[in-house]
């Protein structure tokens, strides 16, 4: 999956995490806004840090948010 490219490289961008996700970056930007997802800024950019990132991934059932606030 993407666990090689976790390793290799330390920060992503929004995009490149919303791609490896399968989601929208919008979706990433709100979970960030919303204290659900790890990200911060460097000046006008978002950032998320690799580890910080594989943890939330194995923190979530299936490495996709549940946005829509479904049970299950």
């Amino acid at each position: 999956m993407f666990e090689d490219r976790i390793h290799r490289e330390k920060l992503f961008t929004i995009p490149e995490v919303a791609q490896m996700l399968r989601v929208h970056p919008t979706t990433l930007y709100r979970l960030i806004r919303a204290g659900k997802f790890p990200g911060f800024k460097v000046g006008d950019s978002w950032r998320v840090n690799a580890e910080s990132f594989e943890r939330w991934v194995k923190r979530t059932d299936n490495g996709k948010p549940n946005t829509r606030g479904r049970r299950g």
